[in-house]
């Protein structure tokens, strides 16, 4: 699928596509020389790079599992993703290699990417901590030594990604794909949600290939031979500049990423040309009404949105001109996926906004996964061949699908099950509220109570006070949190997705 075109830059450097699947090649003549083969894994800790893709390529050519690990993770956490997924390898960045230190499975194989330049210059890592440690494998050397592994037939997989884990450990998410028909479907099923039939694919990847949609879009997007810009670390008007530098056409976002977009100032919106852009898809986190809108205004109706999991896929897509019709959808179901609204009792529940229940899909292309090494896990979220992610929602009389919350962040107050989500979009209505974290602690009284953490803009008095007369009428009294806290920024992950989990800890 290359072409002249074909191309992967970071920072200042560009490579061919041509030129990465041959090095993708060669690492996986490298790691079949681990022993690694179908159904092994191999644990990717890096930011995006070059190298990300040749480790993911290489063990997805020997029918292996790349496993990416959120670099952001201790080295517990670490170690137990790489114990979990029953690893043949890890392949991590140099800088990353002193935070799992001590943590690592014994006799694991090590390989080390030196950091390159522009990840150094977006996070500020010193140069000596950028190269490969001495005594240490470089994965570079390492491929050298190797010549690029013949066409062969190999069961096709995907990445096992690892989910989030808002309870317990996390769970690694594995399918195979099966035949070279069915991955080609596969892929054009995505392909089309994200966009690709656009014409020539032309993106920025902005968010850590870490995360499932990301790496998805990213992965597609390499195989079929797209211009790919590998932003370090995600910056507004960096993204701009890049947008009009490259004439870019298709973007995947998460909403964090339009607030610091509609936050820089109108004439530095102003400056660039924008005009290339073809179709913008964000998900991954509720978007506020007001974001949408301002970004529908500004760059047109090319905002797409879709609702998915690392476990289904992604279900849903909705236009922007949908949208404007329905703004509290996510759209309908894509071809070959079905949908499936469920009381307590696990019956189905009629169409209409009075019938909210728990969100249950069948995905053809997608449904056999499993949880890697805890097949009971899965069988605790299926209904048949349908299968849940937590979510809450309904559906409309046109077969929309409307969130409402997931039941892993479910609050349970007196009784009454709350919706942080719901908490969440009224905050963002309120003047000086940048972003918000809402969710429960344990309470004597209650069971739960609710904490909201807020970070401000810096442009307004804001006090509790203030917050509570602004929910005043906007949700139900029940909803108005009983502690509000602020904070000069919210932890977040390198998509901007909010860390909840790690504020929620602090108050446990």
């Amino acid at each position: 699928m290359s072409t002249a075109e074909a191309t992967v830059i970071l920072g200042g450097e560009k490579r061919r596509i041509v030129d990465i699947e041959e090095r993708i090649d060669r690492a996986a003549t490298a790691l079949a020389s681990l022993g690694v083969g179908p159904g092994d894994s191999v644990a990717i800790l890096m930011r995006n790079d070059f190298a990300f893709f040749e480790a993911m390529g290489g063990a997805a050519r020997l029918g292996a599992y790349p496993v990416p690990i959120n670099w952001h993770f201790t080295g517990p956490e670490t170690r137990y993703i790489a114990e979990n997924s029953d690893a043949k390898a890890l392949v991590v960045h140099a800088d990353l290699l002193d935070g799992v230190k001590g943590h690592l499975p014994p006799g694991l194989p090590v390989f080390v990417v030196p950091t390159h330049q522009a990840i150094c210059a977006a996070y500020g890592i010193p140069p000596d901590r950028a190269a490969v440690p001495a005594g240490k494998t470089s994965w570079n050397h390492w491929l050298d030594g190797f010549e690029p592994l013949p066409p062969a037939e190999t069961p096709l997989t995907g990445s096992m990604i690892y989910t989030s884990g808002t309870t317990g450990h996390p769970k690694g998410v594995r399918r195979q794909l099966g035949s070279l028909q069915e991955y080609m479907e596969f892929v054009r099923g995505v392909a089309l949600a994200l966009g690709f039939d656009q014409g020539p694919i032309r993106t920025v990847i902005t968010g850590p290939m870490y995360h499932s949609a990301p790496n998805a879009y990213a992965t597609i997007s390499l195989r079929m031979g797209g211009f790919l810009v590998l932003q370090s670390r995600f910056d507004a008007e960096e993204l701009l500049r890049l947008i009009e530098e490259h004439k870019i056409s298709q973007l995947h976002m998460v909403p964090t990423m339009f607030v610091r977009l509609l936050k820089l100032p109108a004439e530095v919106r102003a400056k660039y040309d924008l005009s290339s852009l073809r179709y913008v898809i964000h998900g991954a986190a509720p978007c506020p009404p007001e974001v949408k809108r301002a970004m529908i205004d500004w760059w047109g109706p090319l905002i797409y949105e879709y609702y998915g999991a690392t476990e289904m896929g992604f279900v849903t897509v909705i236009s922007s001109e949908e949208w404007l019709k329905r703004p509290s959808s996510v759209g309908r179901p894509q071809p070959e996926i079905f949908i499936k609204i469920t009381d307590d009792a696990g019956d189905e529940l009629p169409s209409g906004a009075g019938n909210m229940g728990e969100i249950f899909c069948r995905n053809d292309k997608t449904n056999n996964f499993t949880y890697y090494g805890d097949e009971k896990k899965r069988q605790e979220i299926a209904l048949g061949e349908y299968v849940t992610c937590g979510d809450q929602g309904w559906l409309d009389d046109e077969g929309y699908l409307h969130l409402a919350g997931r039941s892993s962040d479910m609050v349970i107050s007196g009784g009454v099950n709350i919706y942080p989500a719901e908490i969440e979009a009224a905050l963002h209505e309120i003047p000086g509220v940048l972003d918000c974290a809402v969710f429960g602690v344990p309470d004597a009284e209650f069971g739960e109570k609710l904490v909201a953490v807020i970070q401000a803009d810096g442009n307004h008095d804001l006090g509790a006070d203030i917050i509570r007369e602004g929910l005043t009428g906007r949700i139900a009294n029940f909803k108005i949190p009983g502690r509000i806290d602020f904070t000069d920024a919210l932890p977040r992950e390198d998509s901007g997705k909010i860390f909840k989990r790690k504020i929620r800890e602090a108050y446990l």
